[in-house]
């Protein structure tokens, strides 16, 4: 019967106690190395002899500060024991594997808990994806509201995050595919990953498959908001025009009125030897204005 034994920022000694012998200085130097969250490490999955060696890098949407933080967790698999290495990240809180542990068997095999553990992953990042498309869905209902500024940015931020989450799981996908493809094994012992091993991890490694999928799909979502962002733009910028083009027609035919009676001609003006040339004047310039006031609200320009 196999066990597992999860590990918190443990010290060397915590995992010297629970890790094989013959662990290379290279795989516990990492598994000592404090937690690194942007994208890196790279997730990976080798053999060293006598143990797998592992790092996985879980996303976590925070959706109230529209973030993404990563949580690591290491893992050393023999063919009797699964030992995970959780680190913390920076005012964050480590991988939690206890849904992963819950989900197993009492007659489940290293290489089995190991499956549980990379389905909960798997299933941990199919939820990241549904958060994030719920976050573009949010931020496609308030272009209409929110400033333009505020959300270029905001898709900026989404794009940034896509791309981040794609550099982690693509290698995690990378990663587990070695083990359906059985390339993954220990060079002595028991088999950690027998056939039906084999058979479950293509479970996990088609939820990675529909997670990658996924964020194909937001980034095409993402594509939509800034183009409806582009084209809501330049309706603004339209309306803007509109307006400035009905004040400058409001003001032209005044102008043109007042520039004609400007003129110093005094034998060719009548209205202006007439007594009610003033008034004239003035009555001209509003049945105008009115005119094409009544003609811009008619075209919905104003």
């Amino acid at each position: 019967m196999a066990d597992w034994v999860d590990l918190i920022d443990p010290t060397a000694d915590d995992l010297r106690e629970h890790l094989p012998h013959d662990i290379q200085e290279s795989a516990l130097a990492l598994l000592l190395e404090p937690a690194r969250h942007t994208d890196e490490p790279r997730p990976t999955l080798q053999g060293h002899g006598s143990y797998i060696f592992g790092v996985f890098l879980v996303a976590v949407a925070v959706t109230d500060e529209d973030r993404i933080y990563y949580e690591e967790v290491d893992i050393v698999l023999t063919p009797g024991r699964l030992v995970t290495v959780s680190k913390t990240p920076p005012g964050e809180k480590p991988f939690d594997p206890k849904p992963a542990q819950e989900a197993c068997r009492p007659d489940d095999s290293a290489g089995m808990m190991f499956y549980r553990l990379v389905d909960s992953i798997a299933e941990r990042y199919l939820d990241l994806i549904d958060d994030i498309d719920g976050e573009i869905d949010e931020l496609e209902d308030s272009v209409e509201t929110l400033q333009p500024q505020q959300t270029r940015e905001r898709i900026s931020r989404l794009r940034h995050d896509l791309l981040h989450v794609r550099r982690t799981l693509a290698p995690t996908r990378d990663a587990i595919r070695r083990v359906v493809d059985d390339v993954v094994e220990v060079d002595q012992g028991d088999e950690v990953f027998p056939h039906d091993v084999e058979i479950a991890f293509n479970s996990a490694y088609d939820k990675l498959l529909r997670a990658l999928d996924g964020l194909e799909l937001s980034r095409d979502l993402i594509a939509s908001v800034r183009d409806y962002l582009q084209s809501k733009v330049a309706n603004d910028q339209n309306e803007v025009v509109k307006k400035l083009t009905v004040i400058a027609s409001l003001l032209l035919v005044p102008t043109f009125i007042v520039g004609v009676y400007g003129q110093n001609f005094q034998h060719h003006f009548p209205e202006i030897h007439w007594q009610f040339g003033y008034l004239w004047s003035w009555a001209l310039i509003v049945v105008t204005t009115l005119v094409q006031l009544w003609f811009f609200r008619r075209s919905k320009w104003i």
